[in-house]
């Protein structure tokens, strides 16, 4: 008989370090892997525990595959999903179709980060995992999709998302975002820092920068031979910032 999947992790603890690893991505729920990219589900259960309250709004305005939706139902917060892609808020929202016994408000609309159809200083917390540059390419041609972005015109893009988050945001909130760097022509291409930095210029301030190590990566195989052969280290870690607006 299969062991029935748990409705909350086991053995959780907060972190309490600026390095985080997860080696066993999370299960509980309806957590899974199957969309590319998404990110472990300790990511947001730490970031929401820590940084909000029962009760609160939180905002994920890339929500993808639904992973902070799950998150916020399971921890008693209510939740606004957004993404410019139908099949992830339809995505979304079946993530978020199980019962649990939670009285809290689960929205999941079809929208743009960088325009959001939501009132000044209305969230209390936002936890969201942007699109990296083009490195996964979440669309064939849905107009505004920045994953198809090249890295100038992304950052530009992320400049809007940054100055909309800080509108959104209650004074004295958090802001936590994860992001990646890339390669191009064997060079590091340091987007995360430049993500920091566009975020800071829209008003916030960098409480934390955590460094999330990557695991399980499917592509390992090809890219460590090609990493011997062309003379590069691979990357293995991500960054999650932590903004307040004060």
């Amino acid at each position: 008989m299969a062991k029935k999947i748990p409705l909350q992790p086991e053995n959780f603890e907060l972190e309490t370090n600026t390095v985080w690893a997860f080696p066993n991505r999370g299960k509980w729920a309806t957590h899974d892997a199957k969309y590319r990219g998404n990110w472990s589900p300790y990511i947001p259960r730490n970031v929401i525990l820590r940084y909000s309250n029962e009760g609160d709004t939180i905002l994920d305005q890339f929500v993808g595959g639904g992973t902070t939706a799950v998150e916020a139902k399971l921890t008693g917060r209510n939740f606004i999903g957004v993404d410019i892609n139908p099949n992830a808020v339809e995505l979304s929202r079946n993530k978020c179709n199980f019962d649990f016994d939670s009285n809290v408000d689960i929205s999941i609309r079809l929208g743009d980060a960088r325009k959001l159809d939501l009132s000044d200083e209305s969230i209390d917390l936002i936890c969201t995992h942007p699109p990296y540059a083009g490195i996964i390419k979440y669309s064939e041609n849905i107009d505004g999709d920045l994953s198809h972005l090249p890295i100038k015109s992304f950052l530009m893009e992320m400049g809007k998302v940054a100055e909309e988050s800080f509108r959104v945001l209650k004074k004295g909130k958090f802001c936590a975002v994860l992001m990646g760097d890339t390669r191009k022509n064997g060079m590091v291409q340091p987007l995360a820092f430049e993500t920091m930095r566009i975020f800071e210029l829209a008003g916030f301030k960098t409480k934390e920068i955590i460094i999330k190590e990557q695991h399980n990566c499917k592509a390992t195989g090809f890219w460590k031979t090609n990493s011997i052969k062309h003379n590069f280290l691979l990357l293995a870690h991500e960054y999650l910032f932590v903004f307040k607006k004060n």
